[in-house]
């Protein structure tokens, strides 16, 4: 008599989940609006994150291209004294960020090539110059990055309030069928998983993108301030070299 029980409940439970499948349309159908428009916003945000992080992508790998051509050239320029040169070879790699760097600098030392002497208060300008530049970039690196943050942080509650939503209904099926059966609680369990999936599958890229943006910027801070300086030693030993003259 046990068995031929344990075979009913089995048989019936496998009939109700044959008539109930757990595939994205049906789920999707059988989900109520509050949770689709959840599902919708986590989508919306994931489109975002995508399109920033190919956006970010290309940004810094044109920089790096376009540094990795301008640093020898600009550095050659500046050993022969062709400050003007210099600022041209600038003028043609727009996309690194060590050449709007260094544009600025020079640009500002340029202006005060008219005196005999280059004074202190000259190399001054260029560095507050150099610093000007620096921030700026480093504005234009981090461009949509901070979103990334903003949507890791924020896609997996937003996927709980469609579960919350999802068990309220599942709970709503139950009283409304008087059965704790598969069938009376299938809705408000495919809104509970669906939101609560897609939530981590939009957080999780955006949080390893989003930090691994950030230690690009970092590196790109770095050779930026390292530009600046040596481009302030060029400027001093210049000055003096002008000094012995």
């Amino acid at each position: 008599m046990l068995g031929d029980k344990l075979f009913t409940l089995g048989l019936w439970l496998f009939q109700e989940a044959e008539a109930v499948a757990f595939d994205p349309i049906n789920m999707w159908r059988m989900m109520g609006w509050p949770a689709r428009l959840v599902v919708v916003t986590l989508f919306i945000m994931s489109a975002w994150s995508i399109g920033v992080m190919i956006d970010r992508w290309l940004t810094y790998q044109s920089a790096r291209k376009e540094s990795r051509l301008f640093a020898p050239a600009v550095a050659g320029a500046l050993k022969d004294g062709k400050i003007e040169e210099a600022i041209a070879i600038a003028e043609q790699h727009r996309r690194s960020h060590l050449a709007k760097v260094v544009t600025a600098g020079l640009q500002e030392f340029q202006a005060h090539q008219l005196s005999a002497e280059i004074s202190g208060e000259t190399i001054e300008a260029s560095k507050r110059a150099l610093e000007r530049a620096s921030a700026i970039v480093h504005a234009e690196l981090k461009r949509g990055v901070s979103s990334l943050a903003t949507i890791g942080s924020t896609a997996p509650f937003v996927g709980l309030f469609g579960t919350v939503v999802g068990i309220i209904n599942a709970f709503k099926g139950i009283a409304g069928a008087k059965s704790t059966g598969l069938a009376a609680v299938a809705g408000g369990i495919s809104e509970a998983l669906v939101t609560t999936a897609v939530g981590l599958f939009v957080a999780v890229p955006a949080v390893w993108v989003y930090n691994y943006f950030i230690g690009k910027i970092e590196s790109f801070d770095v050779e930026m301030d390292n530009s600046s300086s040596e481009l302030i030693d060029y400027f001093i030993k210049r000055s003096s070299m002008r000094g012995k003259k």
